[in-house]
């Protein structure tokens, strides 16, 4: 059962035991395999990919969402997201409220961001409340526009019009 034969110790090998395959006494050398964990473990969480509306979609209605929206086509009624991106093809009539807001296409009503940027092909018709604002040269734009600290959550400097009932 024991033997004091040197086959299973390391050693330094001879020019003709390094040619030799190990015969079925002798184990062979294995390097340790690495477990690799699960990319889901390791990788950082990824952000789901934004709801796009497309071109030939149109909206009567308010959206709200916690998460990113693209619309391509038509919507109108109020907008809440965190990041709106209006597509170039795309309108909407009605207020928009964002963390992030890219206007590409047209907005008719009023806009609220922490951030909102109008492209050259951007066409805006309301006023714009806003921290940080940028408007490439290109961009069409009718209305006010005003700074403030948190626009999302101020009350609007600018009373809205109500109809007075007719005696």
């Amino acid at each position: 059962m024991f033997s004091k034969s040197r086959i299973n110790e390391p050693g330094p090998k001879t020019a003709g035991e390094a040619d030799k395959k190990p015969t079925a006494t002798e184990a062979p050398v294995t390097k340790p395999k690495m477990e690799v964990p699960p990319a889901a473990a390791t990788a950082p969480k990824a952000k789901p990919p934004a709801s796009v509306l497309s071109s030939d979609l149109m909206i009567k209605g308010n959206l709200r969402t916690s998460g990113d929206i693209q619309i391509e086509g038509q919507v109108e009624g109020d907008i809440r997201a965190h990041l709106l991106t209006v597509g170039e093809g795309a309108t909407i009539k009605g207020e928009v409220m964002a963390d992030d807001v890219v206007v590409n296409g047209r907005v008719i009503g009023r806009v609220r961001g922490l951030k909102v940027r109008l492209t050259s092909s951007a066409r805006v018709e309301g006023d714009i409340i806003h921290k940080t604002i940028a408007i490439e040269s290109g961009a069409h734009f009718e209305g006010s526009v005003q700074r403030q600290e948190d626009p999302l959550n101020a009350k609007s400097s600018t009373p809205v019009p109500t109809e007075k009932p007719k005696a």
